[in-house]
Parts: C-alpha cells; structure tokens; sequence
C-alpha cells in the first residue's frame, strides 16, 4: 500500500451512501488517508436526506458533486469499497476490495438515513483502525 492510503467508494449515484463514506472518512483520517468517491450513474447532487445527516454530525456535504467512476479512479485506490449496489469496477491486482451491504438512501427521509449513516460510520472507524493502526 502507498505511503498514504488511497481509498473509493462507489455507489451507483454517488449521491448519498459513498458521499457520506467519503465524508466520514476524511473526518476521522484527519489528512492521513487519500479519499475519494464516485458512481456509476452519478446523481445530478447530493441526497438532500444524506447531507442533513451528516449535518447533524457538524459534517458538509452539500458543495460535493457526485462524480462518473473511471478506470483511473480504481487504479488510483488502495482499497475500493462498493456499497452494496451491484456495481461492476475495474479490477486491478493488488487492490483489495470490499463490497458493504448498505440501504440505498435515495428516497428516503432523514429518520430512515440515520441508521444507514450510523452504519457507515461504524464501518469506516473500523477502517480507519485497519489503515492507521
């Protein structure tokens, strides 16, 4: 693995699940982990429902423009984390991917977003004790 630990999430829209990953990644990786996300048929913006979830946390997500996943974005990552959505990525030896099995939050109102948010956040300290520790 790189000096800096290089991570993408991926999610189809990249608009609520690999936004908040992202998010919450770079807040508890403080500058020690490269983060990055990305989808397949990215959303024209963030889930509104995601970012007020998020906001609760002191976190902003609503500058973030979902992104188109490319193939340079996997070849870039150390770890690629899918989020449970079926997506197809690029698969390059010596990358190491997870596939997380999250709800998708498109649709949904803030109080269903809660547990998918706690969930990941859940799972990215647990990644970020993996990555650091």
């Amino acid at each position: 693995m790189s000096k800096t630990p290089e991570v993408l999430f991926v999610c189809v829209h990249n608009a609520g699940r690999s936004q908040m990953a992202a998010a919450l990644l770079q807040h508890y990786g403080m500058g020690r982990i490269s983060v990055r996300s990305a989808g397949s048929e990215p959303a024209e913006k963030v889930n509104p429902a995601a970012a007020a979830a998020l906001a609760e946390w002191g976190l902003d997500i609503t500058a973030e423009v979902p992104s188109k996943l490319t193939t340079e974005d996997v070849e870039a990552s150390d770890v690629v984390i899918t989020m449970g959505c079926g997506d197809t990525c690029p698969v390059f030896p010596g990358k190491r991917y997870l596939d997380w099995q999250l709800e998708d939050p498109a649709g949904q109102g803030i109080d269903s977003v809660r547990p998918i948010r706690d969930d990941i956040d859940r799972r990215v300290r647990g990644l970020v004790a993996e990555l650091l520790g």
